[in-house]
């Protein structure tokens, strides 16, 4: 039987829950998470089977000052796996729980990782859209030429994505705002 596995799954930047809640379901099948890699490349080590939380934060001040900002966590229990792409990795057992499931201990919290997340990740989204995706997009679907319509159909489905992926974080945003009471 093998000890490791490889596992692809995609999550969008806006999607930390669900990949939180993947690395959950995943140790409590038995198979602990070790690393992602690369887009969407999640590496497992068997183990018992365990009710393990995994907390993701988006913190590039933290990544900057790690030491300091790794033992802030490690003070309250959790165990720091990695970095990757601008999110730390945390677990802690369930059974060390005080009740609190997660890093953060208020909605004001979350609602500044949201802001964090905005700022280093949806800014330059945003950039790309205005300045690449909508020219070119406007270029393509006035050209008579077969290549163009082929760029115009490219372009379109990017524009999807990126709206699908703003309106997505948007959401979420609100959702944060809400319960934060602001």
């Amino acid at each position: 039987m093998k000890d490791t596995k490889t596992a692809f799954r995609f999550f969008s930047i806006t999607q930390w829950k669900k990949e939180q809640d993947y690395l959950r379901t995943q140790h409590q099948q038995g198979w602990k998470f070790v690393s992602v890699s690369l887009i969407g490349l999640y590496h497992f080590q068997r183990c018992e089977p365990e009710d393990i939380i995994y907390q993701l934060d988006y913190n590039p001040d933290g990544i900057a000052h790690r030491e300091e900002y790794v033992q802030l966590f490690r003070d309250c229990g959790w165990e720091y796996l990695q970095d990757y792409t601008g999110y730390s990795y945390f677990r802690k057992p369930i059974a060390e729980m005080d009740g609190e499931e997660e890093i953060f201990c208020d909605d004001a919290s979350r609602l500044d990782m949201m802001k964090r997340v905005f700022q280093g990740r949806m800014i330059p989204l945003f950039i790309i859209f205005f300045l690449l995706i909508l020219p070119n997009l406007y270029t393509q679907s006035r050209g008579s030429d077969p290549s163009d319509h082929v760029l115009t159909l490219i372009f379109s489905i990017l524009l999807i994505v990126y709206m699908i992926s703003f309106l997505h974080f948007w959401l979420q945003y609100r959702e944060y705002r809400k319960a934060a009471g602001k």
